[in-house]
């Protein structure tokens, strides 16, 4: 497998609870008391169709289905099969430190094997605010190949802060767990958006000083410009 995307580097992040998997029933729905309001069993089962050959957890159609109507529409609709691959990227919860150990404490990582695009989940955020990985996905899928630079990630962590952002002020109860560690990444990147009068100014920097980053190229297909 091609490493695609070895980014989300965050600080010691919290430990989370199972995932929430979807059943064919809206009796077998048991919706989280983070998710707003909107999303009742029955509305999760009436999108599940749209949503369902993605992944297994219902979570992440919830969070596709927040990206409509945001900048992340894109990235929702690159997820379902509008990108490289031509094929609905698979995302799943996945323990990254069975890939590589180095990975362990990253929020997220991407991959792709063949023809397949996947992304990978740290399960600490099995419980995260769908809106929070409404905005990580809107990141997450931007990267389509295995090539990867500053000028993209850029690019990538600028839309995840617009997103989250325009979640916020679409459903603000998703703001609401403020010590859930993906909640303090994203508002992390909002106070750097913020900070930038709303462009990569700050995150552009943030970036560039990533350690993480340090062997990556300048540009790369598609962003070509930093």
């Amino acid at each position: 497998m091609k490493k695609i995307l070895c980014l989300l580097l965050t600080a010691q992040l919290l430990a989370a609870a199972p995932a929430f998997a979807w059943g064919k029933k809206k009796s077998d729905i048991v919706v989280p008391q983070n998710f707003p309001k909107k999303y009742t069993a029955e509305y999760i089962e009436q999108i599940t169709p749209e949503y369902k050959e993605v992944g297994k957890d219902f979570v992440f159609y919830v969070a596709l289905d927040m990206l409509k109507g945001t900048n992340g529409d894109f990235s929702r609709r690159a997820i379902l099969g509008n990108n490289l691959s031509q094929r609905p990227v698979k995302i799943s919860f996945k323990d990254l430190g069975t890939i590589n150990q180095d990975y362990a404490s990253f929020d997220a990582l991407g991959w792709k094997k063949g023809k397949n695009l996947y992304i990978f989940i740290n399960p600490r955020h099995q419980d995260a605010p769908p809106g929070a990985l409404a905005a990580l996905l809107a990141h997450e899928a931007l990267h389509q190949d295995e090539y990867n630079s500053l000028a993209e990630e850029t690019y990538a962590w600028t839309m995840e802060a617009s997103v989250w952002c325009e979640i916020l002020n679409a459903y603000p109860e998703s703001g609401n767990d403020n010590m859930h560690p993906l909640v303090r990444r994203e508002n992390t990147l909002k106070k750097l958006f913020e900070k930038g009068n709303y462009t990569n100014k700050y995150i552009k920097k943030t970036v560039q000083s990533n350690r993480g980053y340090k062997n990556l190229p300048a540009t790369s297909p598609g962003f070509e410009d930093l």
